[in-house]
């Protein structure tokens, strides 16, 4: 099932997507919220009528960076032995269709396509076989980073914390079991040419070793992302670009990059 997050006429809902066709998708409004037992209420719209949002507000965003060896590289970096983790605050999830500010103290912003996790109930110190049991479903992330800034401050709060720089989305596929997960498509345009593309299974430390890591030390709530690390091809955007995040199963995550105004 694919959960979106919503607004139409002032309210903000959830919603199950129904529909093949981009151009026929209508939603199915949930009572209430997915991260419990819930119903679908059978009144139903259309996706075109309505703004979609984040496809969570989490408490947490955690990310782990160098999780895919080339990626590593392309940077002059050594790959981690271990899960190498930042976050990325709250207030720097936006959702689909949502603009990414150019910060002005970077010249250097950059693409970074993700495959995220949605965390579905609380959670510490997670065995590697419950792991399954904890997520909620899947969506698709852009870890926008200020590559200069990173580089000079050393520690990354600035360079992927600013405002805008999480997009999420267009929403949570729930169907998705870990097996399949793990070996999906990722890719990235930019103005529709191809910038990245690679594969799930190309990631360092899997999606099990990673919420292990992070459940070790703290807890994780409903709604809490994990951003599982990004491919190789990452590089530049530029003020006008569109960049596109497409995960295998899951969607197609688009935002356009304007100055900060």
């Amino acid at each position: 099932m694919r959960i979106a997050r919503f607004s139409i006429d002032g309210n903000v809902a959830f919603g199950a997507v129904e529909g093949d066709k981009p151009d026929e998708l209508v939603l199915d409004i949930i009572k209430g919220i997915p991260f419990t037992d819930f119903e679908l209420s059978g009144t139903k719209v259309p996706l075109s009528k309505v703004r979609l949002l984040p496809p969570v507000l989490p408490n947490k965003v955690v990310a782990f960076g160098r999780n895919y060896a080339e990626h590593a590289r392309e940077l002059g970096n050594e790959v981690p032995d271990a899960p190498f983790a930042f976050f990325k605050p709250s207030t720097s999830v936006i959702g689909p269709g949502d603009e990414i500010q150019y910060p002005s103290f970077t010249e250097e912003l950059h693409h970074e396509a993700e495959l995220a996790v949605v965390i579905g109930r609380m959670c510490r110190e997670v065995p590697r076989e419950r792991v399954k049991d904890v997520i909620f479903g899947f969506t698709c992330a852009n870890d926008i980073t200020a590559r200069d800034v990173q580089k000079r401050e050393k520690q990354w709060a600035r360079a992927k914390g600013f405002d805008t720089s999480c997009p999420l989305g267009p929403w949570v596929e729930t169907g998705l079991d870990l097996e399949t997960a793990s070996d999906l498509t990722v890719q990235l345009t930019v103005n529709g040419e191809q910038r990245q593309l690679g594969r799930t299974s190309e990631m360092i430390h899997s999606i099990e070793e990673l919420i292990v890591n992070i459940s070790e030390a703290m807890t994780l709530l409903p709604g809490d992302v994990i951003l599982t690390g990004t491919p190789a091809g990452v590089g530049p955007l530029n003020v006008g670009d569109e960049v596109a995040v497409t995960i295998e199963g899951i969607g197609t995550l688009t935002n356009k990059v304007v100055k900060r105004g």
